[in-house]
């Protein structure tokens, strides 16, 4: 498979899933600042455009918090310059995606272009986003032959989902909020229902933290999603050798995912934002060795906001 089509596709999956998971995230957060009165406003904004890598040296509120990550075309973390990342990335692999795929990224990026989404509501936008990011997904889902290209797709996925899962987790634990926070962080990644059928309905906030950081069976865990990118790499080519790994970023990845799945939780629970930089680090680390081994490292792409 040629490298720079392999490189689209595994960041059309990284900027579908950043764009997903940045709307839930904001979604969460404008709601805790609607709903209790005794959220810092500036403080909660200021924590959230640090650990999504947009630091701001002025004063900052709700509204600039939506430009600089939801509409902003010229922040590079913005939803909206990310949806338009992902469409330039289609673009290149355009003739190894379906003509269903295509559609479904380049009217989502039409929507965009044409004013629709900057002016809608931002409740209606974070729902928009969240619908057209399960759309590609399914599309992909349903039309990709289960070859290079959709493990490319579901690396760059998983890689992205890690690494949003603990910026989430982060601002959760630094947040400070004690009343339904890791709640708040359940429904960003669309598990509050499935976690009160799997611990019958204890809303406790280490069993939050446990279902997102090790639930084996929930796809938005962290754990899942590492499990998810080692089996792509395995996929890729990992398993030609019988001793030892001759993929980087398959043995970072192991062992992140073997840290957090056989140590105590409590250790990992006592230290957690120190634990997901750490982490962070970890799938900036492995996104690099993928690109020293499948891409062409002369257009290797950087991502705004990351390690």
């Amino acid at each position: 498979m040629l490298s720079r089509i392999a490189e689209s596709i595994f960041w059309i999956g990284r900027y579908v899933e950043r764009a997903d998971v940045t709307a839930r995230i904001l979604d969460v957060q404008t709601q805790l600042l609607i709903e209790d009165p005794f959220v810092d406003e500036e403080e909660l904004c200021r924590l959230l455009l640090n650990i999504m890598g947009v630091p701001q040296d002025g004063p900052v509120d709700q509204r600039a918090l939506l430009r600089l990550l939801l509409s902003d075309a010229k922040s590079p973390a913005s939803v909206v310059a990310t949806l338009g990342a992902a469409r330039e990335s289609a673009r290149r692999a355009r003739e190894t995606l379906s003509t269903d795929m295509w559609s479904a990224i380049n009217t989502t990026w039409r929507a965009i272009s044409t004013g629709r989404v900057p002016g809608m509501r931002t409740n209606m936008a974070f729902e928009w986003v969240r619908e057209r990011s399960a759309v590609i997904n399914g599309v992909a889902d349903s039309t990709m032959n289960r070859d290079e290209s959709w493990h490319f797709l579901v690396l760059g996925r998983s890689i992205e989902r890690t690494d949003m899962t603990a910026r989430l987790l982060t601002t959760t634990a630094l947040a400070g909020v004690p009343s339904g926070g890791w709640q708040s962080a359940l429904r960003a990644c669309g598990a509050y229902e499935a976690f009160l059928r799997t611990y019958r309905g204890t809303e406790g906030d280490r069993e939050a933290a446990e279902f997102l950081l090790v639930d084996r069976l929930f796809p938005r865990s962290i754990l899942s999603a590492l499990m998810t990118a080692e089996q792509c790499l395995e996929e890729l080519g990992s398993s030609e050798r019988r001793v030892g790994f001759g993929d980087e970023a398959q043995r970072l990845l192991g062992r992140a995912r073997a840290d957090l799945e056989y140590r105590r939780f409590a250790d990992i629970l006592g230290n957690l934002p120190v634990e997901m930089e750490k982490l962070q680090e970890t799938c900036s680390d492995a996104a690099e060795a993928i690109a020293l081994r499948y891409f062409d490292t002369s257009e290797h792409v950087t991502w705004a906001g990351g390690f």
